[in-house]
Order: C-alpha cells, then sequence, then structure tokens
C-alpha cells in the first residue's frame, strides 16, 4: 500500500499516518488538560506548530545546497521533507516554556507518547512491501517498440507513473527529466503514462519541450495493479537486482529524488 484514499483525496501512506498522529496528540491533549492541567490544552497547538517549524528547518538545513538554488521551496511543503528528531526537539522545546507542574508535565508527556504511538502504528500498518521483483510483461514505447521494466541492463531503475491531465506530474516533470539525463549511464528510468493516447503524450512533450526516452504505454494500468499502487503521480525505486527499494506518492522533490537514487547506487 503506497497511499490512503479518502473518497477523491489520496494521501501518501507516511503523511496519513503524521496526520492520525496529530490528531492523536491533539484529542490526548485536549483530555488530558481536563484530567491534569488545562496548560497541556493551550500548549498542544504552539507544540503541532513548533514541531512542524522545526522539522522543515532540519530538513532544509541539511539539504541546504539543494534549497538554496531556490529558496521558495522551503515553503513547498506539499512536497514532503521533514526532519523528526528536529520536530521532536521543537515539541519538546515548546514544552518546557509551558512547564508548570508535575500534573502538567505528565498531561504533556503522555499526550506526546499517544501521539507518536499512533503515528508509529499507523505507519507501520499502511507501509508498502519491499522487495517485490519488477514485473516482466512488456510495454510499449512511444516509439512502438517494446520494454520490460525488468530489463536494465544490470542498473538500478526509477519508474515514475504519471499522467498528463495531473499538475503533480507535470510540475515534477521537468525534474525527472533532468534526473534521467544526468543518470543515464549508471540509472534506467521509465514514465509509465497511465491510459492516455500517444498523441496527447506527444502533444504534451513536445509544448513542454521535454525529450524523454523510455516513455510507456500503460492502457491498461498494469503496473499500478502490478505494484498494488494508487493515484499519480508514483515514483517507484528499484534496485539493480529489480527488487523494490522504495515508492513516493505525489510531486517528487529533488532531495526526495537524489536521496532514493543513492540508496539504490549503493
Amino acid at each position: 500500500m503506497n497511499a490512503i484514499a479518502i473518497g477523491p483525496l489520496v494521501l501518501a501512506a507516511d503523511r496519513f499516518a503524521a496526520i492520525a498522529g496529530i490528531f492523536a496528540f491533539l484529542i490526548a491533549a485536549s483530555l488530558f488538560a481536563r484530567r491534569f492541567d488545562a496548560v497541556a490544552g493551550r500548549w498542544s497547538g504552539v507544540a503541532l506548530l513548533a514541531g512542524v517549524v522545526a522539522a522543515r528547518a532540519g530538513h532544509v538545513g541539511l539539504n541546504w545546497e539543494s534549497f538554496s538554488q531556490e529558496p521558495w521551496r522551503i515553503l513547498a511543503l506539499w512536497q514532503g521533507g521533514f526532519q523528526p528528531l528536529a520536530g521532536l526537539v521543537g515539541v519538546i522545546v515548546s514544552a518546557l516554556f509551558f512547564l508548570r507542574s508535575i500534573r502538567s508535565g505528565v498531561a504533556m508527556g503522555l499526550s506526546l507518547t499517544i501521539g507518536l504511538f499512533v503515528w508509529s502504528l499507523v505507519f507501520q500498518l499502511t507501509q508498502a512491501t519491499m522487495g517485490q521483483p519488477a514485473p516482466q510483461f512488456a510495454l510499449q514505447r512511444l516509439d512502438g517498440t517494446s520494454v520490460s521494466l525488468a530489463d536494465t541492463g544490470g542498473r538500478p531503475a526509477v519508474i515514475n507513473i504519471w499522467a498528463t491531465w495531473c499538475p503533480p506530474c507535470r510540475r515534477e516533470m521537468p525534474l525527472l527529466a533532468d534526473a534521467a539525463e544526468r543518470r543515464a549511464g549508471d540509472v534506467a528510468f521509465f514514465f509509465v503514462n497511465l491510459a492516455e493516447g500517444e498523441e496527447r503524450i506527444r502533444s504534451y512533450l513536445d509544448g513542454e519541450g521535454l525529450r524523454l526516452e523510455n516513455v510507456l504505454l500503460d492502457p491498461g494500468m498494469a503496473v499500478p495493479r502490478h505494484y498494488n499502487t494508487i493515484g499519480v503521480p508514483v515514483t517507484l525505486f528499484l534496485k539493480p537486482d529489480g527488487a523494490l527499494s522504495a515508492i513516493y506518492t505525489g510531486e517528487i522533490s529533488p532531495e526526495a529524488l537524489e536521496a532514493n537514487i543513492r540508496r539504490v547506487l549503493r
């Protein structure tokens, strides 16, 4: 499982887990504020803000070389990118400012523990199974030839599942195209289009000035079925032996793309 569908909304599994943990934390803080100390209720909102800001700042700091090229992406929270340990430190520091007594400390500590437990539990329950082999079936390229996703020449592979009507797919495509060109010698890239006609795909690529190899047609959505994924865009990372290493749902950031590529190149 790579994502959770709630009506028309599709959330990546890790983000769904984070949201579940946050809701559990806020509810617990509200309940414990009544039982132990009202300060826990006032602290919870500040703690949430402090945690998010600290987690994002930690991620940006660790990847400053990349963010310094496009500082506006610091605010691109929809791309993901949070450093959990930095976020936890932010929450704990905020708690120190609200700590008034042992009772308030107990209320805040229990709230945080419950939130982290729910986050961890949901994360574990919704994670996709890694190690799945690459599919052996062949897909047709735009030029009419066929290729199997398992045919990587012993290289790791990146499989991007996309569609022209999908705004996040369109936003991330230049990044993926650049990575495919730079990594052509050591990583195979496949761009699997879902159930769209050749003319529409060519029109989009030409209009955006994109030159991609291995644009594959998947009219029957065989690749999502093989990997049990939902939604687009989805980016899969395969080891040299074809085993699935990671799944990223949603618009991928340069940091996440490079980190996962480095991981499959090890």
